[in-house]
């Protein structure tokens, strides 16, 4: 099969043609570049009108010239794809239009294509993996995803802006004119460090906070240098942090990275020291497919006319707002990005960012130094997060919530000693009943001041067999706030509290119990009813107002 993809959701008018049987792609793009700022929508509307006839007419005569297969008279191509969304709404409609009726003329299939699920489907066929874990890092968007049941599954997102639009504020702050991330690559090389915000909350994260800093920091007269080395060694930083972070949810051993943003070789060089520090398999395509093209649009358009996934014109109506995880996956079936959880061995130990060695009824846990931070970045984490989750654990069992004892800190090594609980991870065992007492742990976690930060279904270990009910177990969390020291004293046991902190915002505990339920929903199976048992759980405990609070951050992601 042969497809045209045709691109254009914001700066760059692009078209393609794909040859699936020698897995060949042709891209033709034409990109619009203001004279100063960032994109300006009536004038990259203005570019699409102007470049998308001529770059879909190149991509054609390469069609018809390069392929000697088709018959007098027959279209040069099977089907045309076009970028559905999101995106600019003016781009978007004129994109639709030349589609619409190149197909009609042609008289083939329509295909609407998702933008950034081509982003993350080029990776995939390019590397050749199954079912990776996809880092999205383009101007608008920030994901990581996961195809589970029939969807990519959003595992974390920005919650304010995407990462090149991030970058590009703190350009067009400086004078610079759109694009920021390759102004900002070139000078960081002659920069040194300097301390910025940090903000990651489990698998999400955010960018306004160090993009506000940055600003202020070339304002009060700091090397415009240094900033973009720092903004590049922190936000990198978070970016590769949470793909860990989704690898270790997951089970995966398999990252792909998709989007604009991925052009840049010192994230590249930090996704790709990450994963071969623990051994996973890394694949970021080449340039001319990170950055917006049409050979995505195309290479996913033939995978989904060949599942008869095509779009009657009447019902090709763009959508600036398309989600990736709105779309039915009709070109996959069976893998998941999830693996099924076993026993505790080596792999089972290791977390994101800490290993775990078993000794009797002790576990060391040790915060190993991530080689793709910057030192300084790194050695304060390390020492920040061993500190905190040493003294959250103990506040949290004073709390009435079951966490193992700590027997033993070394702050210099980024060590803990703690006693073993739990036989298994709460994704090993996750049933209704049990999301429900998450749900209340994390509400009497709140009740005390307390965020855990990083509440997932790796975080929640599991005791098989236990020497109390669970009825009379929340008798004991009723009735008292100390905790018995052995490991049956509980069904489930909260561990990792390395991001968590001291808090009496609404909007903080909203954030943890958003935190864990998408966890549930990029992993499980039958997440609604999971995700209903932790807000029952959380309901019969906790505040009200921070459920109402997290209805508010659900609508915050990209394109909500």
């Amino acid at each position: 099969m042969r497809v045209l993809g045709v691109e254009g959701t914001a700066w760059c008018a692009s078209a393609a043609v794909f040859d699936a049987e020698a897995d060949a792609v042709f891209i033709e793009s034409d990109p619009y570049e203001p004279d100063s700022g960032g994109i300006h929508p009536r004038e990259a509307a203005e570019h699409m009108g102007e470049a998308i006839p001529r770059v879909i007419e190149t991509a054609l005569e390469h069609a018809r010239g390069e392929y000697d297969d088709r018959a007098a008279g027959d279209p040069p191509v099977d089907a045309v794809a076009f970028s559905r969304g999101p995106g600019l709404g003016p781009c978007l409609r004129i994109v639709a239009t030349a589609a619409r009726a190149l197909a009609q003329t042609l008289d083939v299939p329509l295909v609407g294509v998702n933008h950034m699920v081509a982003h993350l489907e080029i990776g995939r066929h390019r590397a050749g993996f199954d079912s990776p874990v996809c880092l999205n890092a383009s101007g608008a968007n920030a994901h990581l995803l996961g195809f589970h049941d029939g969807r990519y599954r959003v595992l974390g997102e920005t919650m304010d802006t995407g990462v090149g639009n991030a970058l590009d504020k703190f350009t067009r702050h400086v004078g610079w004119s759109h694009p920021g991330g390759p102004k900002i690559e070139a000078h960081a090389e002659d920069g040194s460090f300097v301390e910025l915000p940090y903000v990651v909350k489990g698998m999400d994260f955010s960018f306004s906070g160090i993009m506000s800093a940055a600003k202020a920091a070339y304002d009060d007269g700091v090397p415009v240098a240094d900033v973009c080395f720092s903004l590049q060694e922190h936000v990198f930083a978070m970016l590769t942090e949470v793909a860990e972070r989704a690898l270790s949810l997951t089970g995966t051993d398999e990252l792909v990275l998709g989007g604009g943003v991925g052009q840049n070789a010192r994230l590249r060089e930090m996704l790709a020291e990450m994963c071969a520090e623990r051994g996973a398999d890394f694949h970021a395509p080449e340039p001319r497919f990170l950055r917006d093209n049409a050979g995505m649009i195309a290479v996913l358009g033939e995978k989904m006319a060949a599942s008869g996934d095509t779009v009657a014109v009447a019902d090709s109506g763009i959508d600036p707002d398309f989600r990736p995880d709105q779309v039915p996956v009709t070109w996959r079936s069976g893998e998941s990005v999830a693996r099924a959880p076993g026993a505790d061995d080596d792999a089972a130990l290791r977390g994101a960012e800490a290993t775990v060695e078993g000794n009797g009824d002790e576990v060391l846990k040790r915060r190993l130094a991530k080689g793709y931070r910057h030192p300084k970045l790194d050695a304060t984490l390390r020492r920040e997060r061993t500190v905190a989750e040493a003294r959250l654990l103990a506040a949290a069992r004073n709390a009435g919530v079951p966490t193992p004892l700590v027997r033993d800190v070394d702050v210099a090594q980024a060590t803990l000693a703690l006693q073993f609980v739990g036989e298994c991870d709460l994704a090993a065992a996750l049933t209704a009943e049990h999301a429900r007492t998450v749900g209340e742990h994390l509400a009497r976690l709140h009740g005390a001041g307390i965020v855990h930060g990083d509440p997932t279904t790796r975080n929640i270990r599991v005791s098989c067999e236990v020497k109390q009910s669970e009825t009379s177990m929340r008798a004991v969390n009723e009735t008292s706030r100390e905790r018995p020291d052995t490991p049956e004293d509980g069904r489930l046991f909260c561990i990792d509290f390395g991001l968590g902190f001291n808090s009496d915002h609404v909007e903080d505990y909203a954030m943890d119990l958003h935190v864990f339920e998408q966890s549930i929903e990029g992993t499980a199976s039958d997440p609604e009813a999971l995700v209903a048992a932790v807000e029952d759980g959380y309901r019969a405990v906790g505040d009200p107002a921070v459920l109402e609070r997290l209805r508010g951050i659900e609508g915050r992601g990209r394109y909500q």
